[in-house]
């Protein structure tokens, strides 16, 4: 079933729910449709999965039912520059399950999208489940993400006053300094992220996690440290680190605590299907059904 939803401001998303009819619903807001041809592989260099989203939803839909969409795909499209609040987030996905007749649910959600899972499971009893990729429920870098936020803001108003630069179409992974890096992208589009994280500078994830009740699973790539360099506030978020020193804690806090190893196991491979699906799909099956 494919459905047209209108969210809190009035814009519309395509959602899509399929699966095993007897499942339980696993909410998939991370969706992204295929892409091929040179867009693929572009992707590919960057060790993206062009048809991830594809790759999650088959994976799930045999025991579970799946409701997807692709929440920062559109708010890539129609930014809410001073209006991307916890709430608002909440607001929408919850509006999304009830527009599609799912009454509980679970889920997932991988770097910010995990954040608001967890802003999500806080606003809401309909959570069968929470799983965390590539953002640590526990001292999160939300300070960090303020101020790389801020710079990327600050530079993507500052490209609206430069002459087009050249194009970086074909410059891979291997070759992009991090360090020089221009930001193109849209100020409300870039503002709208730097909003949402103004809006949990007083909130502490250590004080709410006897809040949460449901079963919770969170992980990363061992390698998931990005150090930003001058451009971005010279700022690094350890997200494996934090996992790793908190690991005992969020156990205690009845967390499950996964690290995904590999030598290049970062944020990008960490969040990849053939990463992701052989850890969260036992996990869901053992914890739900």
């Amino acid at each position: 079933m494919i459905k047209i939803v209108t969210l809190h401001d009035g814009s519309a998303l395509e959602v899509g729910l399929t699966g095993n009819p007897d499942g339980k619903v696993v909410m998939l807001p991370t969706f992204k449709k295929s892409v091929y041809g040179k867009e693929a592989e572009q992707l590919k260099a960057w060790g993206v999965d062009p048809e991830s989203g594809a790759h999650f939803v088959k994976g799930l839909s045999d025991r579970f039912q799946v409701l997807y969409f692709d929440y920062e795909g559109h708010l890539m499209a129609h930014p809410l520059p001073d209006m991307l609040t916890p709430g608002s987030i909440a607001q929408d996905l919850l509006r999304i399950a009830d527009e599609m007749q799912v009454g509980v649910f679970s889920y997932y959600g991988y770097s910010w999208l995990a954040l608001a899972g967890l802003q999500l499971a806080l606003r809401t009893d309909r959570l069968e489940s929470l799983i965390m990729g590539g953002y640590p429920p526990y001292e999160g870098p939300y300070k960090e993400m303020l101020t790389v936020t801020e710079k990327t803001y600050e530079q993507a108003l500052l490209h609206l006053h430069r002459s087009e630069s050249k194009s970086n179409e074909s410059v891979g992974p291997e070759t992009v300094d991090w360090d020089r890096i221009q930001v193109t992208i849209d100020p409300d589009v870039a503002k709208q992220f730097h909003t949402l994280y103004q809006h949990l500078t007083e909130f502490d994830d250590t004080s709410i996690q006897e809040k949460l009740a449901m079963p919770r699973l969170t992980f990363t790539g061992e390698q998931d440290t990005i150090v930003y360099g001058p451009n971005f506030g010279s700022v690094t978020v350890d997200i494996a680190g934090r996992l790793r020193q908190n690991e005992q804690t969020l156990r205690g806090c009845g967390w499950d605590v996964e690290l995904l190893m590999g030598a290049e196991m970062d944020h990008t491979k960490a969040m990849q299907p053939a990463a992701v699906l052989p850890l969260i799909k036992p996990w869901l099956i053992a914890r739900l059904l």
